[in-house]
């Protein structure tokens, strides 16, 4: 029989606009240190909301973030670029959005 050493559990949680995550969960959700968290903090790409003595963030921070990872990975940009990227991607989902509903009437 397998111990609990050679089978690694995944868990799997839905997060959304209203899901709050510690400073702590948001670095293991992206698999980022702090210090690279705090970094996108200072570029505008997440904006933590104050809880107490801690920061929190929503779910929505978990996708922002993974995505700059990867188009910093992907397209070897730095924080600006991929936050300036983000933004665009996001303006550009946004007019999709609209484009969709505007089709339909």
């Amino acid at each position: 029989m397998a111990s609990s050493n050679e089978h690694a559990e995944a868990v799997a949680v839905i997060l959304d606009e209203g899901s709050q995550l510690t400073l702590r969960e948001l670095c293991i959700a992206c698999a980022l240190s702090a210090e690279q968290v705090m970094a996108l903090m200072d570029e505008g790409v997440i904006e933590p909301q104050p809880a107490g003595d801690s920061l929190m963030f929503s779910g929505v921070c978990v996708r922002k973030v993974r995505r700059v990872v990867r188009l910093e990975r992907d397209l070897g940009v730095n924080h600006a670029g991929a936050a300036l990227a983000l933004e665009l991607l996001e303006e550009i989902e946004q007019l999709r959005a609209r484009l969709r509903r505007l089709e339909r009437r």
